[in-house]
């Protein structure tokens, strides 16, 4: 280098030792850890608390990370006093789900019938796919805002209870000084400026989901979806677990210390994001869903990370037959989740509190009294999360609009939400033309991605590869 020379440097964000104990310090105390002597040793060093919102500190500080990586080690060690409600060993896991549901025994019947139903089956995932899709878009432009700026942005814009596309027309230059748009989606997620469905994890992992299913089938194996990470999932497009993993297995931990080792983040929502295909190829077979989702979900998560998976698989799994409605769907998704966990516990109040105000006005309060709840919550977290979605879900009674703008109306994970929603909702729908024109339309019926293979691809062609997986014996 030529003297004098500087050069940048790169602070790679949500795996830096030093900017992870303040997450593992959160997550202590949320499942009942002693760690006031380790909490302790880390402040008395001048060690920072968690980022609010980002993965990493404000301010670097590298010499730390020795002290760091030994207390990272010796937080984890320490036992909780909730683990015996919230295990994450399958067996242990199945042994709490009095409810766990039996398999589906298939409908005797003529091919006839029998074709009726996958073409039924067909419509439904297109609609599925849809409604991911336009879910997450919607959320995208409020992802990491504080619900009184959501709020804020959508009144100004008349469009409040929120019904359609976020958009900047109208909204004072003050206000979207004071609550900027999402930084990576602003170009691409407004009214005004959406051309297709843009990049997103969120749609991301699907796609990696069905090459799993593509490749190794139903039986595949945590490994395998480490591998196929290791192949085709660019290492910068993992966030919070899942670079934590990633790193891991870099490293060489194999899986499932992948999701335990160093990883503060192991009940946030990355697995419940992942877990739509798992019920999407599982029509009327929630168990089956949720031991899919189980295997996959592993690899990064723990305990209520892993159940945010298994509870979507499972509730997707029962609306993608056909037959349930949406209320029947989550008393699917809740039969495999411990009833004693956090996430159980939260997604129970979400329902509940949503029964208690359901015209369509009262969503609003819903979510203050979730808020209020659940708040202490990082906003990232699956168990206020999942607890929302219920909610917003349950007060939508199907309906696909109501379904997707209250996801994403109450906050914290705004993109994730709406996209589960959406494909639930699109479930209900059975028929992508029975979506309303005005969020599919503009999707454009193509999706770009970083998974190479599947850039620029159709939902029409993702339903029916969707579709073969689900139907392949």
């Amino acid at each position: 280098m030529t003297p004098g020379a500087t050069t940048d440097a790169v602070r790679l964000t949500w795996v830096q030792p030093e900017d992870l104990v303040g997450h593992e310090l959160r997550q202590a105390a949320e499942d009942g850890r002693d760690v006031r002597a380790l909490a302790a040793r880390w402040h008395a060093a001048g060690g920072p608390e968690a980022p609010p919102t980002a993965g990493a500190s404000p301010i670097p500080c590298p010499d730390l990370r020795p002290l760091a990586e030994h207390l990272l080690d010796a937080l984890a060690a320490l036992p909780s006093p909730l683990a015996p409600h919230e295990p994450t060993r399958l067996t242990d896991l199945t042994a709490t789900c009095p409810h766990w549901p039996a398999p589906r025994p298939p409908v005797p019947g003529s091919d006839r019938v029998a074709q009726d139903a996958q073409d039924a089956l067909l419509r439904r995932l297109h609609a599925a796919w849809l409604g991911r899709a336009a879910g997450c878009l919607l959320g995208k432009p409020v992802e990491k805002l504080p619900l009184q700026g959501i709020r804020a942005l959508a009144r100004a814009a008349g469009n409040w209870p929120l019904g359609g596309w976020f958009t900047a027309r109208g909204v004072p230059t003050e206000l979207l000084a004071a609550y900027p748009w999402n930084r990576r989606s602003a170009g691409t997620s407004l009214a005004e400026n959406i051309d297709g469905m843009p990049e997103d994890d969120d749609l991301n992992y699907p796609l990696l989901n069905l090459l799993l299913l593509q490749r190794h089938g139903r039986g595949f194996t945590t490994a395998d979806v480490a591998r196929l990470w290791l192949d085709e999932l660019p290492a910068g497009r993992t966030f919070t677990a899942e670079r934590i993993a990633y790193r891991n297995l870099l490293d060489g931990v194999e899986p499932p210390l992948t999701a335990s080792r160093r990883n503060p983040f192991r009940e946030w929502i990355g697995a419940q994001i992942r877990a739509d295909v798992h019920g999407w190829t599982n029509p009327g077979d929630p168990a089956a869903a949720a031991r899919q989702a189980y295997r996959d979900a592993v690899l990064t998560h723990t305990a209520n990370g892993v159940y945010g998976a298994m509870f979507v698989a499972a509730t997707v799994a029962t609306a993608a037959d056909g037959t349930a409605d949406v209320h029947e769907a989550l008393a699917g998704g809740l039969a495999v989740v411990p009833p004693g966990s956090r996430l159980a516990k939260a997604v129970r109040f979400g329902i509940t509190t949503a029964r208690a105000h359901p015209a369509h006005r009262d969503f609003d309060t819903v979510v203050d009294r979730l808020h209020a709840e659940l708040g202490g919550y990082h906003w990232v977290h699956a168990v206020p999360n999942a607890a929302l979605l219920a909610a917003a879900l349950t007060h939508a009674d199907g309906d696909f609009t109501r379904s997707v703008c209250a996801a994403v109306s109450g906050g914290w994970d705004t993109d994730s939400n709406g996209a589960t929603a959406g494909s639930v909702a699109g479930l209900l729908a059975g028929h992508p033309d029975r979506l309303p024109e005005s969020w599919t339309s503009p999707l454009k019926n193509r999706l770009s991605t970083s998974v190479p293979s599947f850039d620029g691809i159709g939902f029409d062609t993702l339903a029916a590869l969707t579709h073969s997986e689900a139907v392949r014996p």
